[in-house]
């Protein structure tokens, strides 16, 4: 009986722990990231919505060179059905605010747009307003009490980093990958917007633009805007930080403020015909020309200084000086520092705000140009027509420039004079055209033009 007591009474002991014990597991952190991915996903995706653009016909055919239209027409010269492009955005505020991409609702400004939800629901959408130099857009839908991502800090965001993006790559909504921030501050890459990106290779394809990319606690530190190919795990987002200052502003103002100096610049780094022409500066931004009525045009800086710092800043590439410039306030006082043949000086220069509709259009595409320009006027020189100056010492004047030309390309317009040529002075045809031969139009000679008693540098490139 002693036994059979001790034996019920050590059985009464253990049976409850080893009832409580969990099975143990060979993988806890991995079962720990597997929570993890699976809670970002199911934090952010009822936030996140597809977006789906329909331009109209004349909206679809409009900027198309001549002679590509007849792909967007049928037999009867009509317009054809055109296949709707698709995005993704996500909600950031309870009322139906949504951030998306500018490319992926431009169209739309005119045409329609639909937005639908992780729920099932569609909505039409409104542009609020939309920034292209920034990629960044703002639509709203007639909705209450959505659901609404957390905005992060991009600035936070560290190379190694998980990343996670989620969209509707090639129609298949809600599609979710993971990776890591694989660079920060990219800024050397093929387009317009000025902002340094972050770099994924979180899988991001086509319809993926606008759509958010994620950290491991589920905040939006960037959105999805660019790929460089397909499957190369290479895959770039607007900082957050930068897309909810130019959110705010669309959503108070329906448009983006934005401090410039009014100058054409050159980064000394990006272009060696450049440098040729300024022995011994190995960096630096060349002023190519000021625009009238500006905060540079108003100061004492001139076309051909090559400015060296902002605000004691180096800079060497153009987009150095245009993000020094862009983190300024309107109307702030920034110190330059310039070289101006072969000195060293310093002025102070007030931002004014850029208007905003200016666009550069120097550097035309041959397709922009109509089949009734393509051809230079005959005895033309890099498409451009000359003519001596009335005086000897005052340069070569430019009297025609064929539209689709190196001489249209590069900015020159007909009434320009051309008064130096890579550092040599110009005062007859036979020289200039003698300079420009010695030239390597390949990789770009620097010219200098007198435009109205306005100097202006231009770069004639074949």
């Amino acid at each position: 009986m002693k036994l059979r007591t001790f034996l019920l009474a050590l059985f009464s002991l253990t049976v409850p722990v080893i009832a409580q014990t969990p099975a143990p597991t060979s993988h806890p952190l991995a079962s720990q990231l597997n929570d993890a991915f699976a809670g970002v996903f199911e934090k952010v995706a009822p936030a996140v919505v597809v977006i789906k653009v329909q331009a109209t016909a004349d909206v679809a055919l409009q900027g198309l060179p001549e002679g590509l239209e007849f792909y967007f027409r049928g037999p009867d010269g009509r317009p054809m059905p055109v296949r709707p492009t698709e995005g993704s955005g996500f909600i950031i505020s309870p009322d139906g605010y949504i951030m998306t991409n500018y490319h992926v609702v431009e169209s739309g400004v005119t045409g329609e747009i639909s937005v639908r939800l992780q729920d099932g629901r569609a909505f039409p959408a409104a542009v609020i307003g939309a920034d292209r130099k920034s990629d960044i857009a703002v639509i709203k839908i007639d909705a209450k009490d959505l659901p609404t991502v957390e905005l992060g800090d991009s600035d936070k965001a560290r190379v190694g980093h998980f990343a996670f993006a989620i969209g509707a790559p090639y129609d298949l909504p809600y599609t979710f990958t993971a990776g890591v921030i694989s660079a920060k501050g990219r800024d050397d890459l093929p387009t317009e917007i000025y902002q340094e990106f972050l770099q994924t290779d979180a899988a991001i394809h086509p319809g993926n633009s606008g759509g958010p990319l994620c950290d491991l606690d589920g905040k939006v530190v960037g959105v999805n805007t660019m790929i460089n190919g397909i499957n190369r795990g290479l895959g770039f987002a607007v900082p957050i930080n930068l897309a909810r200052d130019v959110a705010s502003q669309l959503m108070t103002n329906g448009r983006v403020s934005r401090p410039w100096l009014g100058i054409g610049i050159l980064g000394l780094e990006e272009s060696a015909a450049a440098r040729a022409h300024f022995p011994g500066l190995e960096s630096g931004v060349l002023v190519r020309g000021i625009q009238e009525d500006t905060p540079a045009f108003n100061s004492d800086l001139q076309a051909g200084d090559v400015i060296l710092k902002i605000d004691g800043k180096a800079v060497g590439r153009s987009r150095d000086l245009q993000r020094e410039i862009l983190s300024k306030a309107i109307g702030e006082a920034v110190e330059v520092e310039y070289w101006r043949q072969g000195r060293i000086s310093t002025l102070s220069i007030s931002t004014g705000e850029q208007p905003e509709k200016f666009i550069r259009t120097a550097a035309r595409s041959r397709s922009e140009s109509g089949p009734e320009s393509r051809q230079a006027p005959s005895g033309d020189f890099h498409g451009m027509q000359l003519e001596e100056s009335a005086s000897k010492s005052a340069g070569v004047r430019v009297a025609e420039v064929a539209p689709d030309s190196a001489a249209a390309a590069a900015g020159v317009r007909a009434g320009d004079v051309i008064v130096d040529v890579a550092g040599q002075a110009i005062t007859t045809r036979q020289g200039l055209e003698a300079a420009l031969a010695k030239g390597d139009s390949r990789r770009g000679v620097l010219i200098l033009i007198d435009r109205g008693g306005q100097k202006t540098f231009a770069i004639l490139k074949d």
